[in-house]
Order: structure tokens, then sequence, then C-alpha cells
């Protein structure tokens, strides 16, 4: 992890959103936003440069790949996060470039080639964010009549990810002399086959690739379930995850680190990075008056009500009774989709004996955040999470411009004031900058550990193995 002397500092990410997206119907009407911005790479562009000048660790391209004419505006017409951040790649220079693709119907060739190609392409900023989809309906737009169960979800993105990183070792990091006097290209002692043969996935290997500056990309990973946590505690090196208060992200930064230490793995090495919003005022009160102002004009009762089935497999909650109880059977519904998330509002309807009508209300009302306040506020709030270990870092929602620039020119001279944000760049790598360390080729590490053991002062004087030829 990145420090100053012995000081942790803090991880800051974008998130890019263009028009708008869960529970942001309105946000694309803001005359500062192109009404096309999620299809407008030159939006994009200028968005990563100014949090690249800003020096964030990276931007975050959400994705999925179901939708209904109820899903939010953003995600109704956007750009395909590997294609879009290729071209963010050769149009900055500095910061990462994290994308989400999914486990459940992607096989691990294609993933490790792909990221393998946008890590090259950048330099070594490339970041993968791991998910199972959720959106239930996904599994009909690749041939399939019903999504996984969780168990198989989970059991499927291990193994692919264990795969797509033997694939990023295919070659060694001297793999490729190109030696044009002796005409040697590549040293194929150096090019390596996986052969992998598990339960989910026959990957014979070698990728068609060579390694980054980084070694590997960075693994992101995001979910709450049991499943999901073990998931990140295995594999992920950042954790996007949701903190509505200082208490819950100490207790999620905690289980996450625990799961990991219990792995085998360094907790250091897994930096926990929740997504924020944030809302910047000249004082405290301006700050919960934009606040406010800013949720009631992108949210809508009606449009909350359309969109609210997503967690429970797009159902339609529209045919219900707005003021009954809430209808808890439709839990079921969830099973293959985003079912901790809906197995919360369930609980939440059924203990407070709440209808239909109160459960969106309560889901989409306006609600007080943590970080808003004058500049000073959230810079203070910024560091007592921070300090406190309810997190190592942020991911901020990129809604309204004017917003962003508030938080970029006021918030942040205070956090490198108190010595708890960079004011440069660590490296030219993601890993670099997020203070994670360079990812050896697993074959130069097994050739050098046994050329390690025969290092011996006391056997290099006995006789050789093997005759001198």
């Amino acid at each position: 992890m990145t420090e100053t002397g012995n000081r942790r500092q803090i991880k800051l990410g974008a998130v890019l959103t263009g028009v708008g997206g869960p529970s942001q119907f309105n946000t694309w009407l803001d005359p500062n936003i192109p009404s096309n911005a999620s299809i407008d790479i030159n939006w994009y562009i200028e968005q990563a440069r100014i949090a690249e000048a800003a020096k964030f660790d990276l931007v975050f391209i959400v994705d999925s790949q179901f939708i209904t004419a109820d899903s939010p505006p953003h995600y109704l017409n956007r750009l395909e996060p590997l294609t879009l951040l290729s071209a963010l790649a050769v149009t900055t220079k500095n910061i990462g470039l994290v994308g989400t693709l999914t486990t459940s119907f992607n096989d691990p060739f294609f993933i490790a080639r792909r990221f393998g190609s946008l890590d090259v392409i950048s330099g070594g900023r490339a970041g993968w964010n791991v998910v199972t989809s959720g959106d239930a309906g996904t599994a009909g737009n690749f041939s399939l009549d019903e999504h996984y169960d969780y168990d198989t979800r989970y059991g499927r993105a291990l193994e692919n990810v264990q795969v797509a990183q033997g694939l990023w070792d295919s070659y060694e990091d001297d793999a490729f002399p190109a030696d044009r006097e002796t005409k040697v290209f590549l040293d194929p002692s150096k090019q390596h086959t996986l052969n992998h043969r598990g339960e989910y996935y026959h990957v014979v290997g070698p990728l068609n690739l060579s390694r980054s500056p980084q070694g590997q990309p960075v693994i992101f990973q995001a979910g709450d379930s049991e499943q999901g946590r073990d998931l990140g505690a295995a594999i992920g090196e950042g954790i996007f995850t949701h903190a509505p208060t200082l208490e819950a992200a100490q207790a999620f930064y905690s289980d996450i680190k625990a799961r990991a230490a219990a792995k085998g793995r360094n907790p250091d090495h897994v930096l926990i990075v929740p997504g924020v919003s944030v809302f910047v005022g000249d004082t405290d009160e301006d700050a919960r008056e934009i606040e406010r102002v800013t949720q009631l004009a992108d949210g809508g009762f009606e449009q909350s009500l359309a969109e609210f089935g997503r967690a429970f497999a797009w159902h339609d909650f529209r045919q219900y009774d707005l003021d009954a109880p809430f209808p808890a059977e439709t839990l079921t519904y969830a099973e293959r989709g985003f079912y901790t998330q809906a197995a919360k509002i369930v609980e939440l309807a059924v203990e407070k004996k709440l209808t239909l009508r109160q459960v969106i209300e309560t889901t989409s009302s306006p609600r007080q955040g943590p970080f808003v306040g004058s500049a000073e506020t959230v810079a203070n709030e910024f560091e007592r999470w921070f300090e406190q270990r309810g997190l190592d870092g942020f991911n901020i929602h990129i809604g309204h411009p004017d917003q962003f620039a508030r938080f970029v020119d006021e918030v942040l001279p205070i956090l490198r004031a108190r010595g708890l944000f960079r004011t440069d760049y660590e490296g030219t790598t993601l890993r670099e900058n997020l203070g994670l360390p360079f990812v050896e080729n697993r074959y130069t590490a097994a050739r050098e550990e046994l050329e390690a053991s025969f290092a011996d002062p006391e056997e290099a004087e006995q006789e050789p193995l093997l005759p001198a030829r």
C-alpha cells in the first residue's frame, strides 16, 4: 500500500456513468452533461483527463448485459468497457483503467486476451472488475434458459480468474529476445502451455500475448454475499463495495481482511474501496441542500418503482397494491439475481411491516450521505473513515460535473496538505500507484527457486551432478 513515510494514503477511483446510473433517471437533463455522454468517447476522455490531472488512481467502467425499458439511462445506451478503455489507454498516461467483465458469460481465454491486450496497450494500467452477473435475464442473451445458481456462479468465477492468471504467465518476461543477428525471436523454453482441466473449464494455452510492465492486470471484485466475500478474499486486490455507515464499513473491512489472511494472503494487498457520492457546498447546510435538491431532481417515485424489480430479476412490482403489505414472497424471483440485496429489502419490509409504497419511498427518497458538507467537512470525513480502518480509499460516483470539480478543486488540496493523498503518481503502472506488488511470472519464480536451492556454497564445491561435456 502506498505510504508517505509510515503513513497510508487514500486511494481514489472515478466511476463514470455518463447520463445516469441507478436511481439517476434525470441526471442527463443537466445541460453540462451531453445527452449522449454514455456513448461519447470525447466525454469519457475529458473525465479521465480531469481525474488523471487530479492524480486519481483509476477510472472505473461498470457494465451489465441485460436491460429493460426501465433500466437507468446510462444502462440503456453505453459503450462496451474494454473497447472504451482501450481508447482511454492511448489518451491518458498514468491513470488506471478498470472495467467490468462477467465470468458467467465469458470464457477465461477470451478474458485473458482482452484484458492482457488492454494492459499491454496502456503500459500496465489495466484492472478487471470480476462479476458473476446479478441480472438474471442476461442468461437469455447467451443461449441459456436460466442463470446459474449462486454456488455455480462463484465456482465458475474463481476458476475463471485462476485460468486467466495462468494464461497471463504463458510467456516469461524475457521470452522474446528478438535478436536480429541470431535470428532468434522467441526463446521457446520461456513459453508455457497451461493445460488446465478443471470443473468448469478446459484450457490448453498458451496465450499469444506477452506480459505487461505490471506483470498481470489488477483484479477487482464486487459482491457482498458469503460467496462474494470469499471470492474477493481469494482473488481480489481491490474490493468495490457499499458502506452506509462507518461502523458497517469497519465490519466489512475487518471481515475481508481476515478472510484474506486466512487464505494465506497479505491483507494489505487487498484494498477496500467502497463507492460513495460526494456533495460539496460553501457550508454544511448549503451542501445538504445541494444533496437534497439533486436527489429529488435526479429521481422520482414512478421511475423508482419501475426500476425496483431489478434486484428481483426484474420482477414487475407495478402489478401490486402500493398500500398493501410488501409482497415478501417475491424474494423467490431473486434466487438467481441480486439475492443478497433483495433479501435485505424483504427483511426490512417484514421487520418494519412496511407497504410496497413505503419500501419504495424508503429506498428511493432523498437520504443524507456521510460525505456531504463544506470542503473541510468532507475532507474530515474522508480522513476519519480512512484512519479508523473503514476503507483504503473511495470510488467516487461522478454525477454532476460541478460537484466533481468542487471535490477536485476544494477537497483534494486539504487531503494533500494533510499528507493523506498523493501530490504525484508513484509510478507508471496501476500496481505501483495502488501500492501493490509486481506479479512475478510463476515459471520464472519456480526456476529461480530451484536454482537458489543449488546455490549453497558447500554444494558448489561438490562434483557436478552431470559429467561435463
